[in-house]
């Protein structure tokens, strides 16, 4: 290059209209969730956020100058929510429920992804949406598949209809685990149990917990943030599945069905393979760490919330500007089908769990 060429600008000035417009939708779905929220606890600002990003991107043009700042935050915005959440939880209080509890939340976890994989398989689904259903169905909700995606490197099309399944099935729990807990004639804590161990969404919890009693509340909140414990080891491992994959593609074997090569650009000779345990979970389990000395301020800890909040908001919409619902309908009703088997799975093994351990 020339010493008198201009030089080419810089990643930040294009990255910032299309990241700063991705920031206000999140924030307009942050007020609006936060005003609606007496009537519609369950209606999250990840949901609405989505939603916003998905409406835009078949309703009307998106301009080609979003594309980077768009990019950016639905990948590296992203992950940076996802290291702030572990600023929302304190390991003593995870220890505190015992080792039976935490067994069972090992079980629900475990299975419920195995059941998700198994029943993807057998519906013939792309192997990125049945791992970003797996992850969400069985840790906690959009916040596990936006952090799975980032891992996977899924199609869009994937993390928005896995997003939809979750939200869906997990929102028709608000009323059917209170009313399975009264129709067996469980207790307060054995309901909370089965309520934390089985549904997907924080703010779904709390709904469901909210309507069985106080007790049952606080036993399925704590119960759910062991959960989201869950989602260092489950990303680690989709981390080791990434790494199989690209290997295979390297050494031209493919990935035995097909499917788990369309989940993103495969590597090439000579370009280096992702980490094992990706960045950002390490960040996750550091800020757990922090916030388990029990030395972070509490207004600390809610300007963390309200961050992370706001980065996985942000990283919705971009993840939803990707979005083309022409792809997500070609799939027909096999996803329905995956996440009510998956909600089925986690539904029996929470509630063979709670009827143990109430």
């Amino acid at each position: 290059m020339s010493s008198h060429q201009t030089p080419a600008p810089g990643r930040a000035p294009r990255r910032l209209p299309g990241a700063g417009v991705c920031a206000l939708l999140a924030l307009a779905c942050l007020g609006l969730a936060t005003a609606v929220h007496p009537w519609a606890p369950a209606l999250s600002p990840l949901l609405l956020a989505i939603l916003a990003g998905v409406a835009w991107r078949n309703l009307a043009p998106v301009p080609a100058v979003l594309a980077p700042g768009v990019a950016f935050a639905a990948k590296p915005v992203l992950r940076a929510g996802i290291v702030l959440l572990g600023l929302q939880l304190a390991l003593p209080d995870v220890l505190a429920l015992g080792p039976g509890v935490l067994a069972l939340v090992v079980a629900v976890v475990g299975l419920t992804f195995a059941a998700a994989v198994a029943l993807g398989r057998a519906l013939r689904l792309p192997e990125d949406l049945t791992l970003l259903v797996a992850s969400g169905f069985s840790v906690c909700g959009a916040a596990a598949v936006a952090g799975a995606d980032a891992v996977v490197r899924a199609r869009r099309e994937a993390a928005a209809t896995a997003i939809g399944l979750v939200v869906l099935f997990g929102t028709s729990m608000i009323p059917l685990m209170p009313a399975l807990a009264g129709a067996t004639g469980l207790g307060e804590r054995a309901a909370g149990l089965w309520i934390g161990a089985s549904t997907h969404e924080v703010a779904q919890v709390v709904a469901a917990g909210g309507i069985v009693g106080a007790g049952a509340l606080q036993v399925a909140v704590t119960v759910k943030l062991a959960r989201v414990l869950m989602l260092a080891p489950v990303l680690a491992g989709l981390g080791w599945w990434r790494r199989r994959a690209d290997a295979r593609a390297v050494a031209g074997l493919g990935t035995g069905d097909g499917t788990a090569l369309d989940a993103g650009a495969p590597a090439s000779p000579g370009v280096a393979r992702p980490p094992l345990v990706p960045w950002f979970v390490v960040g996750f389990v550091a800020l757990m760490l922090v916030r388990s000395t029990g030395l972070v301020p509490p207004g600390v800890l809610d300007a963390a919330a309200w961050g992370q909040q706001l980065l996985l908001a942000t990283a919705m919409v971009a993840l939803g500007l990707g979005v083309d619902l022409r792809e997500v309908a070609r799939l027909g009703p096999r996803p329905l089908v995956l996440g009510a088997g998956t909600t089925a799975a986690a539904l029996a093994v929470g509630g063979a769990g709670a009827a143990l351990l109430g």
